[in-house]
């Protein structure tokens, strides 16, 4: 049985990781459904990694959302991937959505031609032009959003878009999920959005399985909110649905008082 537990955020505990993406997943669909009904085009950014797998699979078999009317951007890239690697983030959601549905334009980050800067730059032009509606996220082991590592993360950043130096953590992250055989494999520098640039989106849904992540659920729920967990930043947003497994929920209280202050 699912355990549902009011914070500040709304937290929904599944038994299995299938569990919990299917939660996600309807979540999603509802908010994109309700979206869809108040607008003519619905602008959404998508995590890519593992951790998105259930939630993605759950999106893509749904016969409810019209994808034609809805317009993706993806929130990281390593610099000088090729989008046509297997270890691209792009690659990763063409190949988990979008040889499947059609979608109104999906925006990539094309980080291996241009200088990042000039990247970083058309493609913040692209996501400010208007509101963002929802963003689909999960959390890394470092407590990361996107690539904002803590040493690397500003809950307050003035830019939507920026490079960034990825830790050892974040990076062997990347071999843990299959991405890459060795650390020494993983890019040390990635284009990333930031904290604010994610929470602008008007609904956040923030899937987050596997026990690796435990700690940084803990955090995000109990911590201080810093960008010592970046993730704590979703604390204070007005609407967001975290869904975790049995082994990432692991020691969440069923009770427990949220200080929303930042630092508090």
């Amino acid at each position: 049985m699912e355990k549902e537990i009011t914070y500040s955020m709304k937290i929904t505990i599944s038994p299995s990781r299938k569990e919990m993406g299917i939660a996600a997943g309807k979540c999603g669909e509802r908010l994109l459904v309700d979206l869809l009904s108040e607008k003519e085009t619905v602008r959404i950014i998508m995590g890519s990694a593992p951790s998105q797998d259930d939630v993605l699979g759950y999106l893509r078999e749904c016969h409810t959302i019209d994808w034609s009317r809805v317009e993706v951007f993806h929130m990281d890239e390593y610099i000088g991937i090729s989008p046509d690697s297997p270890a691209s983030f792009s690659n990763y959601l063409e190949r988990t959505m979008f040889r499947r549905i059609n979608v109104k334009e999906f925006h990539k980050i094309i980080a291996d031609k241009k200088s990042p800067q000039t990247v970083c730059d058309e493609y913040a032009k692209l996501l400010l032009a208007k509101p963002v509606d929802l963003v689909f996220l999960g959390i890394g082991e470092n407590g990361h959003i996107a690539f904002n590592d803590p040493q690397m993360a500003d809950l307050k950043d003035p830019c939507a878009m920026k490079i960034v130096t990825l830790d050892d953590i974040c990076r062997m992250q990347q071999v843990h999920d299959g991405c890459f055989g060795t650390l020494d494999d993983v890019p040390k520098t990635a284009l990333s959005l930031t904290v604010p640039m994610l929470m602008s989106g008007k609904h956040l849904v923030c899937t987050v399985p596997t026990g690796k992540k435990n700690k940084a659920c803990l955090r995000l729920v109990m911590g201080s909110i810093s960008a010592e967990c970046p993730a704590t930043a979703m604390r204070l947003h007005p609407d967001c649905n975290v869904f975790m497994d049995q082994d990432s929920g692991r020691g969440i209280p069923e009770l427990e008082t949220v200080d929303t202050k930042l630092g508090k």
